[in-house]
């Protein structure tokens, strides 16, 4: 409750939840333009797809329209590329079906440049409607080197979604010079007042 509540008062693009809080944060936030997104496959993305795409259409019939789920990143670290490309199309087309803006997290802190790379280009083929770095549950989140890539690699017109450890006003103008378009924070509130500062 609170959560949505600073994000109607300081007009936040979405709050970001596990699919079991959805319909609670879509009550709370009809009316106020700020977006339900719900997790999927969140954290490891180890599941098999059908698994997802079910996931991610019980939280889009419970009131999400925007889903982030997270890769298979195993599959990538085995040189699957294709699996992770299916993967996130079957997602997208799910997302897509209803409307609803698909972000796909590949967890940077556990990849190379090269993998990175990869797993970029394989969002964009998929069609998602945004890459982004980091669940905040492995072992580090967003690095401005790590968004400048992504950006590169996907191009003007893809969204990047910046995500872990961006707690002050500093990291998020950083975040969105080395091409963010949108930043994930439990710090919100800090970084708007950081803003004012």
């Amino acid at each position: 409750a609170r959560l949505c509540a600073e994000a109607a008062e300081y007009r936040f693009a979405s709050v970001c939840v596990n699919s079991s809080q959805v319909p609670l944060c879509a009550e709370y936030l009809k009316g106020t333009g700020v977006a339900v997104c719900s997790v999927v496959g969140f954290p490891l993305g180890a599941m098999l797809t059908a698994a997802k795409v079910a996931e991610a259409r019980l939280a889009m019939d419970a009131g999400a329209t925007e889903i982030d789920m997270v890769i298979p990143v195993g599959l990538l670290k085995a040189g699957m590329v294709e699996g992770v490309y299916d993967d996130i199309a079957a997602v997208a087309a799910a997302c897509h079906a209803r409307g609803a803006l698909l972000k796909v997290i590949i967890e940077t802190c556990l990849l190379t440049d090269s993998e990175k790379v990869q797993a970029c280009l394989a969002i964009v083929e998929a069609g998602a409607d945004y890459a982004k770095t980091s669940t905040g549950f492995s072992t580090g989140g967003a690095t401005l080197h790590d968004v400048a890539l992504m950006r590169h690699v996907v191009g003007p017109d893809l969204g990047v979604k910046a995500a872990g450890g961006i707690r002050t006003y500093v990291d998020a103008v950083a975040m969105i010079a080395a091409g963010a378009t949108r930043l994930g924070a439990s710090s919100g509130v800090q970084i708007l007042a950081g803003a004012a500062k």
